[in-house]
C-alpha cells in the first residue's frame, strides 16, 4: 500500500475520549482486528527474580535512604539533565516524599525517637514498593490497544480498492472540519463533529469487512473449482459488488457535502471582505464628493451597497446548500 493512499486508524466514536487519545498515543500497540488481539503480558522467572531484588533496593534507596537527595546533587553537580529527568520521572508526590522523609527521620533520630522513625521508615519502604510494583506494570496504552480491540482499524485491514475509498472519505471529512464555515459555526446544523466522526468508523468498519471477504474469496482459488460450485459462489459477489456501491455512494455524499462547504467558505471570505465596506464607503463618499460631486456620489455608492447585498444573499444560499448536504449524511446508530 502507498503511502498516498495510506488512510490514518480509525477509532469507534462511541469509546470515550479519554480511550481515544490513549490508543492514538500508541499506535506501536495497536493491532489490526484482521489479527489476533494482543496476548497479555507474561512474566518469566527471571524477570520476576529480577524484580524480587531491584524493588526492594529501589524502596530502600529512595523511601529509607536520602536517595533523591543523592541524586538530586548529582544533577546538579555534574548538570546532567537525564539524572534529572531521572529524579523527576516519578511525578511530584513521590519525589516531594523521597526528600522530605529522609529528613523527617533524621530529625526524630536526633529527637531521640527512634521507634517513629523506624515506622516512617516502614511505611515509606512499603510505600515506594507499591509504587515501584505499579510502575512496573502493563503500560496503560498495551491494557487499552488489547481491551478495546476490534475497536480501531488500522490501515493492515484495508486492502488497496478499501483502502482508496477511505482515503476519500477522509479527505472529504478532513476538508470539512478544516473549512472556514465550519470553524465560524456556520454548519452547526449538521453538528459535524458528531455525525462525521460515525460516518467515518461506519465507513472504515464496511470496508474492513469487504477487504476480510474478498481476502476470504482469494483463498477459495475460484480457478480451481468446477463450473457449478463457482456458480453457487456467484450471488456472494453481487452481494459484495452491491455493499461496495452502496459504500462508495455514502462517500460522495461526503465529497459533495465537503464541496460546498468550499463553496461557503468562498462566500464566507467574500461576507468577511464586505465587512469593512463601511468604512470602505465613507472613504469613497468622501473621495467621490470631492472629485465628482454628490449625485455621482450617490449613485456609485448605491451600486456599492446592492453588491454587498447579493453577496450576503449568495452567502446564505450557498450555507443553506451546504447544511442540505451535510444533514443527508446522518446514518442511524447501530
Amino acid at each position: 500500500m502507498s503511502d498516498e493512499i495510506r488512510p490514518r486508524p480509525v477509532f469507534d466514536p462511541a469509546l470515550s475520549g479519554a480511550d481515544r487519545e490513549l490508543l492514538a498515543s500508541a499506535p506501536e500497540r495497536l493491532v489490526a482486528a484482521s489479527l489476533p488481539p494482543p496476548a497479555p503480558p507474561r512474566l518469566s522467572a527471571a524477570a520476576v527474580a529480577g524484580r524480587a531484588v531491584w524493588i526492594p533496593m529501589v524502596a530502600i534507596f529512595y523511601g529509607v535512604l536520602p536517595g533523591g537527595w543523592i541524586q538530586a546533587f548529582l544533577a546538579v553537580s555534574l548538570d546532567e539533565e537525564d539524572l534529572m529527568g531521572g529524579l523527576l520521572r516519578w511525578g511530584r508526590l513521590p519525589l516531594l516524599a523521597m526528600m522530605i522523609a529522609p529528613a523527617v527521620q533524621i530529625a526524630l533520630i536526633l529527637a531521640g525517637q527512634g521507634e517513629a522513625a523506624a515506622i516512617l521508615a516502614a511505611v515509606s519502604f512499603a510505600g515506594w514498593s507499591a509504587g515501584a510494583l505499579a510502575h512496573l506494570g502493563e503500560p496503560a496504552a498495551a491494557r487499552a490497544a488489547r481491551d478495546h480491540h476490534g475497536r480501531y482499524l488500522l490501515p493492515a485491514d484495508f486492502d488497496g480498492p478499501a483502502a482508496r475509498l477511505l482515503a476519500r472519505a477522509q479527505r472529504a471529512i478532513d476538508a470539512v472540519l478544516g473549512s472556514q464555515s465550519h470553524r465560524a459555526g456556520l454548519l452547526d446544523d449538521v453538528n459535524n463533529a458528531v455525525v462525521l466522526p460515525r460516518q467515518e468508523w461506519a465507513i472504515a468498519s464496511a470496508l474492513a469487512e469487504h477487504t476480510r471477504l474478498r481476502r476470504e474469496r482469494r483463498a477459495q482459488q475460484h480457478e480451481r473449482l468446477s463450473a457449478s460450485v463457482r456458480a453457487l459462489l456467484e450471488p456472494q459477489q453481487r452481494a459484495l459488488d452491491l455493499s461496495v456501491r452502496s459504500v462508495t455512494r455514502r462517500i460522495e455524499a461526503l465529497e459533495a457535502y465537503a464541496g460546498r462547504a468550499h463553496d461557503a467558505d468562498d462566500a464566507y471570505h467574500e461576507s468577511q471582505i464586505l465587512q469593512g465596506l463601511p468604512e470602505q464607503n465613507a472613504r469613497y463618499r468622501d473621495l467621490l464628493a470631492a472629485t465628482a460631486g454628490d449625485e455621482l456620489a450617490g449613485v456609485e455608492l448605491r451600486d456599492l451597497a446592492d453588491d454587498a447585498q447579493r453577496v450576503e444573499t449568495a452567502l446564505r444560499a450557498t450555507v443553506k446548500d451546504a447544511l442540505n448536504a451535510g444533514q443527508r449524511l446522518d446514518v442511524p446508530a447501530d
